[in-house]
C-alpha cells in the first residue's frame, strides 16, 4: 500500500452524453463538463433554480378539524378510514429543478486522427481538466468566489492560437418552448460580458446568467448573442447565475466578476495568473475538507490506474471501492453548500428530472449524508442544518394545518424553497408522515455528538417536535399506552390495510427518540424534561410478528408487506442506536429476521443501500457484501461516478454515489456517544486495508488498519469518556482521557 488510491478519475474520450460529463460544485454553482476540444459544452445548474409549476403557491391541507374522526375509525378497524383525511386536491409536485444553461465554445482544436486526448477530475482540487495537442480545458467551482472558472489553453507561444465562438445556449432536453429566453452581449475592457435572462412561463421569476469572456492576445468580435475570439494565447471565463423576481440589472453581477481579476498596471493580468489566484483561494477550503478521511484497500496499482469506465466493469476489484468511496466524498462535498445534495446532487442536464429533482427527505436525504459525521464533513452538516433551519415557519404550519398541533411536522418533499406539505396523494399520503422531523434532525444531533458541542438552534428543535407529539399523541390502547394514529411508514402499507394505519414501527421510533433527545438537550429545564420521558415511556414496544421479524406496524392484526424498497420499519437499528446487538439482542434478532425477509422490489439503488446500513448495523458482512454487488454488478454508475437510480443506468441520481462512503465507513467503524465497534461487517472485497480519519460521536478521531489475521486502530480523543470497545475478539471497557492517543491491538479475526 505504498503507492496508494488514486483521487480521481479519468477517460480517453469526451463525454458524449451529459450523464458522463464530469462534475464541479461547490454547494451552490455546479458545473457539468463534456471537455469536448471542438465542441466543448459546460451545463451550469444551481440550487436555486426550480421551475413553478403550482407548487410555489400551494399550502398544507386545513385537516385539524377532522383528525379526531379519522382517528376514531381507524381505531376502529376500519382500515381504510385515511384515505378520506384529505381536502380532495389532486397531486401537485414541488417546484422542479433544473439547468440553466450551458456555456458553449466551438472550434477550439482542429479535429485529427491519432490526437492524444485525455479528460479527468481531480478530487482533491475539484478541476476537471482536458486536453489534446493545440488544446487544454481546465474547470473548477470555486468555494471561495462562488464562481464557475474556466481556463482555456492553446498550442505553445508562436503557434496559431485559439480561436473560440462562445456563447450561452438554453437549449437543453427538456427546456420549455414557451421559455422567454434574452441575450446580450457587451465589449469590456477586458473582453466580452454575455448575458442570458429566462423567464418562466406564466410566472414573474426568471433567473439571469453571466459570462465574463477574458482573453490574453488575439482579436475579440462580438457576433451577438455571443463572441469570437481569434488567435488567443488563452481564454479565461467566470460564470454565475442568479435567479430573482421580476427584473434585474446584471450590471453588478458584471462588476462582481471584473473584481475577481488581479490588476496590473491598471490592466487586466494574463489569464493564468488570474486562473492561478482563484484556485489558490479554492483549494483550502475543498482539500481540507475532502483529505480529512481516505480509504485504502491496498488495491492492484494496474486497476488502480485504469479509466472510470473500465474500473467499472470489474464490480469486485477493490480498487472500484477506492475510486467509488474517494468520488462519493467528492460528490457529496461538491453537492452541499447553501443545501444538502437533491436527487440529483447538484447536477443535472436535462428539464424534465425524475420526482422533481427535490429534496426526499423521507429516505434518499439521510441516506446521502449518512457519512456526514462519521466522514468528517461537517460542511455537509452546515449545508443539511441550512436547509431545515430556512423552513422551520413552515414546517410548524404543516403541524398546526394538518394536526392541529404546536411544534412542527416535516414534509416529505422539498424543492428547497418551500417546506410546506402540499405533495401527497391516496398511495403516497406522505402528510400523514409525523416522523419526518426527527428523521431529518437525527443528523444533526449526531453532529453535535461528534463535535461535542450542543447547537442551540438543534435543542430548540427537538423541543418543537416534542411539543408535537404532546399534542398529537392523546389516544391510548386499551392497555393504556400511547397510540400512533395515524401512521405512515414511507412509502409502504401493510398488506392487508391501506396506507395510513396505525404504530408505524418508524413513528415509534421517532416519537421516543424525539422526546428523549428534547430531554437529554434541556437539563436546565427538568420538568419539561421530565415530562417527555414521562412521554416516551408511555410509547408501546415494538411488535415481533408470526415470522419472528420486527414487524414494520405493531398495531395487532396488521400483516407485513415484505417486498419493498424501503426499510423505514428498522429507523431502530440505523440511524438510532435504539436496537442493537449489545443492548437489545431480542429486539436485534427481530431486526435481522425482518431484514432477511425484505426484498429490494424495483431494485433502486437506495434500498440496497439502505438494506447494507442495516446489515452492518446487525453485524453481518456477507449481507453487506450482498447489498454492495447489487449496486457495483447492477450497472448503477455513469463514466462520471455520478449513479444512477434503477440498474442498467437508468434515470440519474445521487443515492448510490453519496450513500456508499457511508456504508463503507459503518461496516468498519461504528459508534455511539458510549461505544467503539471496530470491523463489525467486513465485506468480502476488503481484505485488507486501512481507513485514516473517522471520527466517532464520543469525541475521537480513529485510524483503522486491518488484513487476514490482524488489525489494530488508533484512537485519538478530544474529550476524556469511558466507552464500550466491542471488537471481534469480544468486549471491553475503553478509559479514553483527551490527548492521549490509544493504540489497540485487535488480535486475531
Amino acid at each position: 500500500m505504498t503507492d496508494g488510491p488514486v483521487h480521481g478519475t479519468w477517460e480517453p474520450r469526451p463525454a458524449a452524453r451529459w450523464e458522463d460529463g464530469y462534475l464541479s460544485g461547490n454547494g451552490r454553482h455546479g458545473a457539468l463538463v463534456f471537455g469536448d476540444p471542438e465542441n466543448d459544452r459546460v451545463i451550469v445548474t444551481h440550487h436555486t433554480l426550480v421551475r413553478p409549476n403550482g407548487g410555489e403557491h400551494a399550502r398544507p391541507p386545513q385537516l385539524a378539524d377532522r383528525l379526531g374522526s379519522i382517528q376514531d375509525r381507524l381505531l376502529a378497524g376500519e382500515t381504510t378510514a385515511a384515505e378520506s383525511f384529505t381536502d380532495g386536491r389532486e397531486l401537485q409536485w414541488v417546484q422542479p429543478f433544473h439547468p440553466a444553461f450551458q456555456v458553449r465554445l466551438c472550434g477550439g482544436a482542429p479535429a485529427g486522427e491519432g490526437r492524444e486526448y485525455r479528460r479527468s477530475v481531480d478530487f482533491t482540487t475539484g478541476v476537471t481538466d482536458a486536453g489534446c495537442e493545440g488544446w487544454r480545458s481546465r474547470v473548477f467551482v470555486s468555494r471561495a468566489d462562488d464562481v464557475i472558472v474556466q481556463y482555456v489553453t492553446g498550442a505553445a507561444v508562436g503557434g496559431p492560437g485559439l480561436t473560440l465562438d462562445i456563447d450561452l445556449d438554453h437549449r437543453l432536453p427538456g427546456a420549455p418552448p414557451e421559455l422567454g429566453v434574452g441575450h446580450s452581449v457587451v465589449r469590456t475592457p477586458e473582453g466580452a460580458l454575455l448575458t442570458l435572462r429566462a423567464r418562466y412561463p406564466d410566472s414573474d421569476r426568471a433567473y439571469t446568467g453571466v459570462t465574463l469572456v477574458v482573453p490574453t492576445g488575439g482579436d475579440t468580435t462580438l457576433t451577438p448573442p455571443g463572441v469570437r475570439v481569434e488567435g488567443a494565447e488563452s481564454v479565461l471565463l467566470l460564470t454565475r447565475v442568479v435567479r430573482h423576481l421580476g427584473e434585474l440589472d446584471p450590471a453588478d453581477h458584471a462588476r462582481a466578476l471584473r473584481e475577481l481579476l488581479p490588476d496590473v498596471d491598471g490592466e487586466p493580468g494574463p489569464g493564468d495568473r488570474t486562473y492561478n489566484r482563484l484556485l489558490a483561494r479554492h483549494i483550502p477550503l475543498h482539500r481540507t475538507a475532502y483529505q480529512r478521511v481516505t480509504l485504502d484497500l491496498a488495491a492492484d496499482e494496474t486497476e488502480r490506474c485504469l479509466p472510470g469506465a473500465a474500473l467499472l466493469t470489474r464490480a469486485k476489484s477493490p480498487a472500484l471501492l477506492e475510486r467509488l468511496f474517494a468520488a462519493g466524498r467528492y460528490h457529496l462535498l461538491s453537492a452541499s453548500g447553501m443545501c444538502p445534495p437533491r436527487l440529483l446532487g447538484l447536477w443535472t442536464g436535462d428539464w424534465n428530472t425524475a420526482w422533481s429533482g427535490a429534496f426526499t427527505t423521507d429516505a434518499n436525504l439521510n441516506l446521502q449524508t449518512a457519512s456526514a459525521a462519521a466522514g468528517a464533513l461537517p460542511e455537509v452538516i452546515r449545508a443539511h442544518a441550512s436547509l431545515i433551519h430556512r423552513q422551520v415557519d413552515d414546517w410548524r404550519q404543516n403541524a398546526r394545518a394538518v394536526f392541529g398541533a404546536r411544534g412542527v411536522a416535516a414534509p416529505a418533499h422539498t424543492d428547497g424553497e418551500s417546506g410546506l406539505t402540499y405533495h401527497f396523494s391516496r398511495e403516497y399520503p406522505l402528510h400523514l408522515w409525523t416522523a419526518g422531523a426527527d428523521w431529518l434532525l437525527k443528523p444533526l444531533v449526531d453532529h453535535d455528538d461528534t463535535e461535542g458541542v450542543r447547537d442551540p438552534r438543534t435543542a430548540a428543535l427537538l423541543a418543537e417536535v416534542a411539543l408535537f407529539y404532546e399534542d398529537f399523541l392523546t389516544r391510548t390502547d386499551p392497555h393504556g399506552r400511547l397510540v400512533v394514529v395515524p401512521s405512515y411508514s414511507p412509502e409502504n402499507r401493510p398488506a392487508n390495510a391501506s396506507w395510513g394505519a396505525v404504530n408505524a414501527a418508524m413513528d415509534l421510533s421517532a416519537a421516543r427518540h424525539a422526546l428523549l433527545a428534547a430531554a437529554d438537550h434541556h437539563p436546565d429545564d427538568p420538568e419539561r424534561a421530565d415530562r417527555w420521558r414521562a412521554l416516551a415511556d408511555r410509547l408501546p414496544p415494538h411488535r415481533i410478528n408470526a415470522d419472528g421479524a420486527l414487524a414494520e406496524w405493531a398495531w395487532p392484526d396488521l400483516e407485513d408487506t415484505y417486498d419493498h424498497r424501503h426499510l423505514s420499519h428498522l429507523y431502530g437499528v440505523w440511524p438510532l442506536d435504539e436496537i442493537n446487538p449489545y443492548d437489545t439482542p431480542d429486539l436485534a434478532a427481530a431486526a435481522y429476521r425482518a431484514l432477511q425477509l425484505r426484498g429490494a422490489e424495483n431494485d433502486s439503488a437506495h434500498g440496497h443501500l439502505h438494506h447494507a446500513l442495516i446489515a452492518a448495523r446487525l453485524r453481518d458482512g456477507e449481507r453487506v457484501t450482498h447489498a454492495l454487488g447489487q449496486v457495483l454488478d447492477g450497472d448503477f454508475f455513469h463514466a462520471s461516478l455520478m449513479s444512477a437510480h434503477y440498474p442498467g443506468r437508468d434515470v440519474y441520481n445521487a443515492d448510490a454515489a453519496h450513500t456508499l462512503p457511508a456504508v463503507l465507513i459503518e461496516a468498519l467503524i461504528q459508534s455511539t456517544p458510549d461505544r467503539l465497534v471496530l470491523l463489525p461487517a467486513l465485506p468480502t472485497a476488503c481484505p485488507t486495508g486501512r481507513l485514516r480519519g473517522v471520527r466517532t460521536r464520543f469525541g475521537a478521531e480513529v485510524d483503522l488498519d486491518w488484513g487476514p489475521g490482524r488489525g489494530h486502530a488508533v484512537v485519538r480523543p478530544t474529550r476524556s469518556h469511558r466507552i464500550d470497545l466491542r471488537t471481534s475478539s469480544g468486549a471491553r471497557t475503553l478509559d479514553l482521557v483527551a490527548g492521549e492517543d490509544r493504540v489497540l491491538d485487535l488480535g486475531p479475526r
